[in-house]
């Protein structure tokens, strides 16, 4: 074994120029994070000069058998924390090989709405609270839980510390450097009101960088847990009852919003999200009806409310920015496996674009 962690180990520094790019995509589920590797002559740092790739298509859902070529384009690196050297993550999203999007690729219509000038000179800011549960490999039930049984009721858990409230903080710590490492926006971690449950907090990041970044942190996410034998799980309402879910709440901000006068603005773009509720909910996760319940710090799925400092609304903007006049509001409805490419998107759209 220590032989085999000197070569996963090795400094391919001193002895080639190659690196080895690893090509992450979405698969057909729309929460799959699927990846392969592959040799690159060296070092490279602009997406626009890395090649296309292909995969079966027909082995993720994504296309049928007769036809299975998708065409993967690169576009956001980041640095490999697990193969180090000049070795890099690829973050990519998926097309036919005649360039059409693929029905799963929700990134092209977020770059696009991004990339228009109404959204652009708005220069959108985004924080993301990626809650998530660890469970036990085998059993699918949450780390530190007993087997077949219950911890004690919810209240010592949350940013606990201690061998008998806090579970897996290896790995969340793991994650946190190896985010920092990679180039990810991570901006803090706690642990959650329920037992085995963590967040994370990528942002401020601006545009369809904020779906690259959360993306390339679940996968990060993923592979350590794969490392410590344990799953990592996004489902909104992981265990029924009296027990917390786990949501992805989304911070938001525009230029005008945050300059003097930017609360009128906020309260504006919170109305407009108020007439397309249903809209915004059918885009916020699968499951979210279980999580979404009026209960558990959440509002009711069926019922927007916003309000300041209100952690059981839809819609919470902060004392500070009431206070302030400007700042950023919280969009509190996300599922924890929501896309952040179409929460992000959708958000920009409708409090932007959208002429009621």
């Amino acid at each position: 074994m220590a032989l085999l962690t000197d070569l996963l180990n090795l400094d391919l520094t001193d002895s080639t120029e190659k690196i080895i790019a690893e090509y992450i995509w979405i698969g057909g589920s729309g929460m799959d994070l699927r990846s392969k590797a592959r040799t690159l002559p060296g070092p490279v740092t602009d997406p626009s000069k890395l090649p296309k790739w292909n995969y079966d298509g027909s082995s993720t859902g994504q296309a049928p058998g007769e036809d299975s070529e998708v065409i993967l384009y690169p576009q956001a690196i980041f640095k490999d924390p697990f193969r180090k050297g000049n070795n890099i993550l690829v973050m990519c999203d998926c097309y036919t090989p005649a360039g059409v999007p693929i029905p799963t690729n929700k990134r092209y219509n977020a770059a696009k709405i991004f990339s228009n000038p109404d959204v652009a000179k708005e220069e959108p800011w985004y924080g993301i609270e990626q809650e998530y549960t660890l469970l036990q490999k085998d059993i699918n039930w949450p780390l530190g839980w007993p087997v077949g049984g219950f911890p004690g009721p919810q209240g010592p858990y949350y940013c606990s510390i201690g061998a008998d409230k806090s579970f897996g903080r290896d790995i969340v710590d793991s994650h946190y450097k190896a985010c920092l490492f990679a180039g990810v926006n991570i901006s803090g971690i706690n642990g959650e009101v329920m037992p085995g449950q963590w967040e994370f907090q990528v942002g401020p990041t601006v545009g369809i960088s904020a779906g690259d970044q959360v993306w390339v942190a679940r996968y990060l996410l993923e592979r350590i847990t794969e490392i410590a034998g344990v799953v990592v799980t996004f489902d909104p309402k992981p265990i029924p009852g009296d027990w917390n879910g786990a949501g992805a709440h989304t911070n938001y901000s525009t230029e005008s919003m945050r300059k003097d006068g930017g609360f009128k603005v906020i309260v504006d773009a919170v109305e407009k999200l108020k007439l397309k509720h249903k809209e915004h909910i059918a885009a916020y996760g699968e499951g979210n009806e279980r999580r979404l319940t009026g209960k558990h710090e959440t509002a009711d799925i069926n019922t927007f409310s916003w309000g300041v400092a209100n952690r059981g609304a839809s819609v919470r903007v902060g004392r500070e920015t009431e206070q302030n006049g400007k700042g950023y509001f919280e969009d509190r409805r996300p599922a924890s496996n929501m896309d952040p490419y179409v929460v992000t998107s959708m958000i920009a759209e409708t409090t932007t674009l959208w002429k009621p």
